[in-house]
């Protein structure tokens, strides 16, 4: 049966026959474009990576307003102690 099926499979394949869609440029160009922006787009983003280092850090007040409060110890003993 399995034969049978991959027979069916083969003569289906070869009557519809679809021509591809023609390219605006070779794949390798393609590729190359995007794996430029790509790299362009890292620049970018390590460019920007250290302006959270420009200025001290500004200690965090308990803010009951806020909703949903920093409960989670992170070793720094930033968190607060209400449970």
């Amino acid at each position: 049966m399995l034969t049978q099926f991959a027979g069916v499979v083969l003569a289906a394949a070869e009557e519809h026959h679809e021509e591809l869609a023609p390219l605006i440029a070779p794949p390798f160009v393609i590729g190359g474009i995007m794996l430029a922006a790509l790299l362009l787009l890292m620049f970018v983003c390590v460019s920007f990576m250290n302006m959270g280092n420009r200025h001290a850090a500004v200690e965090t007040t308990d803010d009951p307003h806020r909703q949903h409060t920093n409960k989670h110890p992170h070793g720094d003993g930033s968190a607060s102690s209400n449970h």
